[in-house]
C-alpha cells in the first residue's frame, strides 16, 4: 500500500462511489431495452468487473454473504424496474428513504449508537427531498414508485450488513459479485433475446452500467463503510445521487426538475455538509484504506 494510498479518507472513496452512481437514471433512461434486459447485461458486467479486481480476496461465501447478495440483488432491480416506470427524480428519491430504516434499526442489527443529531439531519433531509415531489407524485406511477420504496429498504439493509461482524474474513465485495451473477442469471433469457437488435447506444449503456455504474463504484464504497464511514453518514452522503441523477437526465434527455426541487436539493447539500463536517472534522483520517 503506498503512503498516499494511505492517507484517503474513507469518506472521500464513499463521495467519488456515489458520483458513479449519480449516472445511472441517464444511461437508463437512454436504452431501448427493457428492465430485465438492461438488468441482465449490467448485472454481468458488473459482475466480472468486481471479481477481477476484487479475486485476491477470495469468493468463500457463507449463508450471512448469501442474504446480503439477495437484499443487493433486490435493490438493484428494484431500482431498474422504477426508474423504467416512474421518473428518475421519484425512482432515486423515493430509494433514498434508506437513511429512515438505517437510524431505526441500525441499533438492534450492528449496534450502532444512536445520536440526536442524525434524526435531525434525517429529518432535514427527507424534508428537503419532499420538495421534489410537489406537483410530481402521479397515480399513474404508483408501480415505479412501490418499487423505489422497497428498493430504499433494501439498499438501508445492505449497507448495515457491510459493517456486521459476520461478514468479517469474507471478501468485501463478496455480495456484488453472487448478486450481481444472481441478477445475470435469472435475467439471462431476457437478455439474450435482444442481443442482436440492441443499438450502439445500449451496448455503451449497459457496458458504463456495469463496469463503472455498478463494478467500480461499489468497490469504492464498501471500502469506504469498512474503513470506517458510519452506515447512516454513508447513505446520507449517498442524496448526493438523487441530486445529481436528475441533473444528468435534465441536461441530455430533458426531463426537467422543477422550482421545488431545486430548494430541496439546496436544503439537502446543506444538512449533509453539516452533518459531515460535525461528525467527521477534527478526526484523524480512519483506517488506511487499501
Amino acid at each position: 500500500m503506498s503512503e498516499g494510498e494511505a492517507r484517503i479518507n474513507p469518506i472521500y472513496l464513499v463521495v467519488f462511489a456515489v458520483l458513479l452512481w449519480s449516472t445511472g437514471g441517464l444511461l437508463i433512461k437512454l436504452t431501448t431495452i427493457d428492465a430485465y434486459q438492461l438488468t441482465f447485461y449490467r448485472s454481468l458486467f458488473a459482475a466480472l468487473t468486481v471479481l477481477i479486481l476484487t479475486r485476491k480476496h477470495g469468493l468463500r461465501i457463507n449463508g450471512f454473504g448469501l442474504l446480503t447478495a439477495v437484499f443487493y440483488a433486490l435493490l438493484l432491480i428494484l431500482f431498474v424496474w422504477a426508474t423504467k416506470k416512474t421518473t428518475a427524480a421519484n425512482a432515486i428519491f423515493l430509494q433514498y428513504t434508506a437513511p429512515i430504516y438505517i437510524l431505526v434499526l441500525a441499533p438492534f442489527i450492528i449496534g450502532e449508537k444512536f445520536h440526536w443529531r442524525d434524526l435531525v439531519t434525517v429529518v432535514i433531509v427527507l424534508a428537503g427531498m419532499s420538495l421534489f415531489f410537489v406537483g410530481q407524485l402521479r397515480l399513474q406511477d404508483y408501480e415505479g414508485n412501490i418499487a423505489a420504496l422497497f428498493s430504499g429498504i433494501f439498499l438501508g439493509l445492505y449497507i448495515m450488513l457491510l459493517r456486521h461482524p459476520r461478514t468479517e474474513g469474507l471478501n468485501p465485495a463478496i455480495a456484488v459479485i453472487y448478486g450481481n451473477f444472481l441478477l445475470a442469471l435469472v435475467n439471462a433469457p431476457a437478455g439474450l433475446s435482444v442481443i442482436g437488435e440492441m443499438t450502439y447506444t445500449d451496448w455503451f449503456a449497459v457496458t458504463f452500467l456495469g463496469v463503472f455504474q455498478i463494478g467500480l463504484s461499489y468497490i469504492l464504497f464498501i471500502k469506504g463503510v469498512r474503513a470506517g464511514t458510519r452506515p447512516l453518514d454513508a447513505s446520507l452522503i449517498g442524496f448526493i445521487e438523487p441530486l445529481l441523477n436528475p441533473v444528468w437526465v435534465f441536461i441530455f434527455v430533458g426531463e426537467r426538475p422543477s422550482e421545488w426541487a431545486l430548494l430541496g436539493g439546496g436544503i439537502i447539500i446543506a444538512a449533509i455538509a453539516i452533518h459531515t463536517l460535525r461528525q467527521y472534522a477534527g478526526r484523524p483520517t480512519a483506517q488506511a484504506v487499501g
